[in-house]
């Protein structure tokens, strides 16, 4: 069990240092400007982030240290990343990267391989799907999408469920003991049908009743598809405060429309 392995890759997990915020972003600042020990405390100082993301890969047939080692990977990845001028919390940037690695390296080492030429099909239909949403704002059909490429559109289907593995868009990506960030979190998704409330409803009078805030969160949210950590970017606050407000403002709403 990872949660009963005090060391993973020589590292003594009881004891990992925890930073401040503050620290934190001073230690950003140095790095940024080349201050490799300030690197590494950066990165020793983020091994709790690490560690707490890889649990819930636990029992995928990997052991805890090379889950960590691919941990650590997308850790760095982050901190090399990392724009400062972006009002966003580093552990709200980090998770998804760490999350992605971790991933991706599960993918490639899983024991039932999927063949290349599936994986090829997926990744030309991904492709196409992005660029047909950028074109015409919506997803395609997966005929439009088996048409374009030229296969059967069972052939598209297949592809894209051997590439990924399902999980719950309820199911948390990471907690610092104040606030959570689950995987519905860092999607966009203007169709969730916990939202479907919300076309049915006499929206202007309703944005009326919130604050300047919570309005933009919920304009931004759910009539403009941007994701938590877009609308915290856009509008220079954390991503855990975008939660909360808009959670706040959803209550409020449905609490007029009772």
């Amino acid at each position: 069990m990872i949660n009963n392995k005090v060391e993973i890759c020589g590292v003594n997990t009881s004891k990992l240092p925890l930073l401040t915020r503050e620290q934190k972003e001073e230690l950003l600042v140095k790095i940024k400007s080349g201050d490799e020990e300030a690197r590494k405390i950066f990165i020793n100082g983020n091994l709790r982030l690490v560690l707490s993301v890889i649990q819930r890969f636990h029992g995928r047939g990997e052991t805890a240290d090379d889950l960590f080692q691919v941990g650590c990977v997308g850790l760095i990845k982050s901190i090399d990343n990392f724009d400062l001028n972006q009002n966003v919390q580093f552990s709200t940037y980090a998770v998804p990267m760490i999350v992605g690695e971790v991933k991706r390296y599960l993918r490639d080492n899983n024991s039932i391989r999927v063949s290349r030429s599936v994986r090829d099909l997926a990744y030309k239909a991904i492709q196409f799907k992005e660029k047909y949403v950028k074109e015409h704002g919506k997803e395609p059909r997966i005929e439009e999408i088996a048409k374009e490429i030229g296969v059967e559109k069972e052939e598209i289907a297949f592809s894209f469920d051997a590439i990924q593995d399902p999980i719950s868009l309820q199911e948390p990506v990471y907690n610092d003991g104040a606030e959570s960030i689950y995987i519905m979190d860092q999607v966009k998704d203007s169709k969730n049908t916990d939202e479907m409330w919300t076309e049915k409803m006499a929206i202007k009078g309703a944005l009326e009743k919130l604050t300047q805030k919570e309005r933009v969160i919920v304009q931004k949210r759910f009539f403009d598809g941007r994701t938590q950590m877009e609308v915290a970017d856009e509008i220079g606050i954390s991503q855990a405060q975008v939660s909360r407000l808009e959670k706040t403002a959803i209550e409020h709403i449905k609490r007029l429309y009772k």
